[in-house]
């Protein structure tokens, strides 16, 4: 018997440990060469892992297990050939069901009770005096034990009952009781995904570790719906893709960046690094987490380029087939709140890079324009910087220049 020992391999320069997410075969089956026989989970990505060797499948780690490079995953056993199959093991014969028979026993018979004896007339009337006495304190005939002949309610009697209310306690409210029976107090506990644990480790990088700051502004993006309107149609003819908000806003920022270097930077250490191109991140959400991968030279791209590789980008990413590569790099950010319905937020920095900017929700509202209240479509725009690379003046001028790009994108297109 010769046995195949599969092992995590090298997957990248900084990848230290992977989670096994999930087996793709079963343990016991037979795999052919090269077929994936699980996932694996890294930092920025979820990867394939394909057979060294054909044959029987033998597993060694469990799913959710964090494996470090060149831990052991299963082993093959090539002896085993395409026609064997996992032993099947088959469940017991059903018990037989025993019939019980049940025997109904006669229904006791009931037997009729007699009426009660007729009372007579003047059982639980009270007398005039009694009747005004238990009017003025609040006391009905079925409070109050007649002593009279037959039963009659005297003076004596509606007197009695009325310093027993007065000296006995006042009976108390019942509350209503909630009944919790159909009410849920289970919990679950899950392990975190290794992107979610990731994702947590650098934010709370990017939060301790730089000197990060919020501005904001709003753009009126009048003219920007304007041009989609007017060229939303041939422009879906020729390329095949929509126009929309995501190639403006990151043509807009692009350009801004190339004027604007340090926005564009980020620290190495005690050094800046320049950049003389822009890699805008995208921010893209999925299943397992927020990823934001980087078109490259969004400065030199036509916007149905943008638009192509965007749409790229977010199918891959949504489907885990995003590689290492696709996630490496990215100079400044982009994301975009106002899918979800956001109005307003303050993104927090992708590390190394210095800046985000936030997209946000188009919101309806009165504006001044020209002394005259007109409602335009507003969004409010945030730009997250680190404060160590960035000043405020400079954060501040690099918002009004996109606000102004956006709001007049004719002078985006002419490059002016």
């Amino acid at each position: 018997m010769s046995i195949v020992e599969m092992k995590v391999p090298v997957i990248g320069e900084s990848i230290n440990e992977v989670t096994l997410s999930q087996w793709l075969k079963g343990n016991g089956e037979y795999v052919a060469l090269d077929e994936p026989i699980c996932e694996f989970e890294s930092d920025k990505a979820t990867l394939e892992f394909p057979a060294e060797a054909a044959g029987k499948l033998v597993y060694v780690a469990a799913e959710g297990d964090d494996l470090e490079i060149g831990a052991l995953v299963a082993k093959i056993d090539t002896s085993v050939t395409a026609g064997a199959s996992p032993t099947k093991t088959t469940a017991p014969p059903a018990k037989e069901e025993k019939k019980v028979e049940v025997i109904k026993t006669a229904e006791p018979v009931k037997e009729s009770v007699p009426a009660a004896a007729s009372h007579s007339y003047a059982m639980g009337h009270a007398s005039p005096a009694a009747e005004k006495i238990m009017k003025e304190n609040g006391i009905s005939a079925d409070q109050v034990s007649g002593s009279g002949r037959d039963g009659r309610i005297t003076k004596e009697d509606a007197q009695k009952a009325t310093s027993n209310k007065s000296t006995s306690a006042p009976a108390a409210t019942p509350t209503p009781s909630i009944s919790t029976a159909s009410f849920s107090r289970s919990t679950s506990r899950k392990k975190m995904t290794r992107m979610r644990r990731t994702i947590a480790t650098r934010l709370v990088s990017a939060k301790n570790n730089t000197a990060m700051l919020t501005t904001f502004n709003e753009v009126d993006l009048t003219n920007v719906m304007a041009l989609r309107k007017k060229y939303q149609e041939q422009f879906v003819e020729k390329y095949g893709v929509k126009l929309g908000f995501m190639s403006l806003f990151a043509k807009a920022c692009a350009k801004t960046l190339m004027e604007m270097p340090d926005v564009n930077a980020q620290i190495d250490g005690n050094e800046i690094i320049h950049h003389d191109y822009a890699d805008i991140s995208i921010a893209i959400s999925t299943p397992t987490g927020l990823v934001v991968p980087p078109l490259h030279n969004v400065e030199s791209l036509k916007f149905h380029e943008i638009e192509l590789k965007i749409k790229e980008l977010a199918g891959k990413a949504r489907s885990g087939k995003l590689t290492l590569d696709e996630m490496k790099g990215g100079t400044f950010a982009i994301t975009n709140g106002g899918v979800f319905g956001s109005m307003m937020s303050t993104p927090i920095l992708n590390e190394p890079q210095s800046a985000i900017l936030g997209m946000h929700t188009i919101q309806q509202r009165p504006m001044a324009i020209d002394g005259e209240v007109k409602i335009r479509p507003m969004m409010y725009l945030a730009l997250s910087y680190d404060h160590r690379v960035i000043d405020g003046s400079t954060s501040v001028t690099f918002l009004v220049k996109v606000k102004k790009l956006l709001e007049d994108p004719v002078t985006l297109l002419m490059d002016l």
